[in-house]
């Protein structure tokens, strides 16, 4: 029988802003996802070139964001989250100015530093929530993400569909929804967080130093939580970040194809988090939905590692090269892309309904077992901590972002397209044997 716990449920006046201002950035961020590794490839980038360009982002987060997180300790949640966006929006302007491989990283580098964004709104939401409906509210958080993943690309692929595939235009897209979300949280967003134990020791707290981080994985609760957090988003961070260089080697899927895959993600991932994942946490726990996630994930790695090699019947080999190659002043030599694309002698609905099938289990277990860990990791930590603690877990997700794309780049590189999402799904298992073991 449930009782007064179990049916609490979130502030949805309060939180309402933040999920907004969070999915109009994740609108912004989703839009660039599934053309960044295409972008590269136009520059003759390789596997390992894109995977390299793929972590500077989050490498450069890894820096920022724990300064930035701690600072919205000291100074409040909106000025920190601000002036993150504001950073953003650079970000996406001089992506779409960039005409050299150079630019793009100096695009992706200037986003990465000031991407406080995600952890200074969870921070928020955890300032608004109790401990019994903050599960739901950080899974809230993670279905405006969803609904941003759903969105993003579909707004990718009418703009690449109006503009003759011109990715500057859908990186000045994302550059209006960056301006916007900035607009949002200057005039809607209300600063959330009040120092209210230790006001004095808040203020004095360094705002970012590597001996917390060692502190923090020092602490055995939080500690085995970072660490499952890290390589948990290494399998999952590079499967995201080169799907696209996957679906284009494996079954002949251009820029708009590989969106719409993402926009069917997107979907269960709003459903996962946005309406699963607080009703499972209340009846199941959020230590079950860590298992239940690291398992689920394993599953879809290891089976999108197994697509076959069946180009998508639509799929014409020039046609896709043209997309690639650009049109205008932004046109490249088509034979300066260094990737290799499958032959057309066997097309057929096989590969893309296998990928589809597998992509299933791996959004259940990556919409799930990011909310699931941070719920557990601000339960422990010290209400004044949370900003601190969620910016650690967030530089620890952000690390593993920066060594996904390397680990996947490399494999993917010297040992072909399926190898890096098998090693990735055979990480995950390795977790889910031992994690029963250490999560209480």
């Amino acid at each position: 029988m449930p009782t007064e716990a179990t049916t609490e449920k979130p502030d949805f006046k309060k939180i309402l802003p933040v999920l907004v201002i969070v999915l109009v950035d994740l609108m912004g961020l989703s839009i660039i996802i599934p053309l960044l590794p295409l972008y590269a490839a136009r520059f003759g980038s390789s596997p390992l070139v894109i995977g390299i360009l793929q972590a500077a982002y989050p490498f450069m987060q890894f820096i920022g964001a724990p300064i930035l997180g701690r600072l919205s300790d000291r100074f409040g949640r909106k000025p920190i989250l601000v002036a993150s966006q504001i950073g953003t929006l650079a970000g996406f302007i001089l992506l779409g100015f960039a005409d050299s491989l150079f630019l793009l990283f100096v695009s992706r580098i200037i986003d990465g530093l000031s991407g406080a964004n995600i952890a200074t709104a969870q921070a928020a939401v955890a300032d608004s929530t109790t401990e019994q409906t903050r599960t739901q509210g950080l899974g809230l958080i993670g279905a405006a993400f969803g609904v941003g993943f759903v969105l993003g690309p579909i707004i990718a692929f009418i703009v690449l569909a109006s503009t003759g595939q011109n990715y500057r235009a859908v990186a000045f897209t994302a550059a209006l929804f960056s301006l916007i979300s900035i607009l949002l949280t200057v005039f809607w967003f209300k600063e959330t967080y009040t120092e209210v134990e230790n006001p004095e020791a808040s203020r004095k707290r360094r705002p970012f130093s590597f001996a917390a981080l060692r502190d923090a994985l020092n602490r055995p609760a939080i500690g085995f939580l970072l660490i499952i957090m890290f390589f948990y988003q290494v399998a999952f961070g590079g499967y995201e970040q080169l799907f696209s260089l996957f679906t284009l080697t494996r079954l002949g899927m251009d820029a708009r194809d590989t969106s719409g895959l993402f926009a069917l993600a997107g979907v269960l991932i709003i459903v996962v988090q946005g309406g699963l994942v607080g009703r499972w946490s209340k009846i199941k726990g959020d230590r079950w939905l860590v298992l239940m996630g690291l398992g689920a994930l394993a599953i879809g790695l290891i089976g999108t590692a197994l697509t076959p090699a069946i180009p998508v019947p639509w799929y014409e080999k020039a046609k896709v090269l043209e997309s690639m190659a650009g049109q205008g002043s932004f046109r490249v030599s088509i034979q300066s892309i260094n990737i290799q694309l499958p032959d057309e002698a066997a097309k057929s609905w096989f590969g893309i309904l296998w990928l589809m099938v597998a992509s299933i289990p791996a959004a259940l277990g990556g919409g799930v077992l990011h909310p699931a860990i941070n719920s557990l990791i601000t339960k422990t930590a010290d209400k004044s901590e949370v900003g601190g603690a969620l910016g650690v877990s967030t530089a620890a997700y952000s690390a593993a972002n920066a060594v996904a794309p390397l680990f996947y780049g490399v494999l993917f590189q010297y040992f072909g397209g399926p190898v890096p999402f098998f090693v990735g799904g055979l990480i995950l298992a390795i977790l889910w044997f031992f994690a029963p073991r250490v999560v209480k």
